[in-house]
């Protein structure tokens, strides 16, 4: 799966990892929907060092379509509270 970051890049993450993504992606939202903005940084902070970890960055000039595209790493927790609802970003 092409996994982009918005206003950094894209990695190539093994679909192996894809589960690991999803489970974090529920756990950011969890923390969101809880008002727990401690919990959703180090939430958020968990799934971006998944991709960054366990990603291949691509180059710049690569253009795969993004299978998800993650906000941008300074995203608020306000603005969290419109991206992470319901299923999340990464759908079960």
């Amino acid at each position: 799966m092409i996994v982009r970051i918005a206003t950094e890049g894209q990695y190539e993450v093994e679909d192996s990892v894809v589960d690991q993504l999803n489970d974090v992606d529920n756990k950011v939202v969890e923390a969101v929907e809880a008002g727990d903005e401690a919990g959703y940084q180090a939430a958020y902070e968990q799934l971006l060092a998944l991709v960054r970890e366990h990603g291949t960055e691509l180059p710049d000039d690569d253009l795969h379509e993004s299978g998800l595209i993650l906000p941008p790493p300074d995203l608020t927790f306000e603005e969290a509270g419109e991206q992470f609802t319901g299923d999340g970003l990464i759908p079960d």
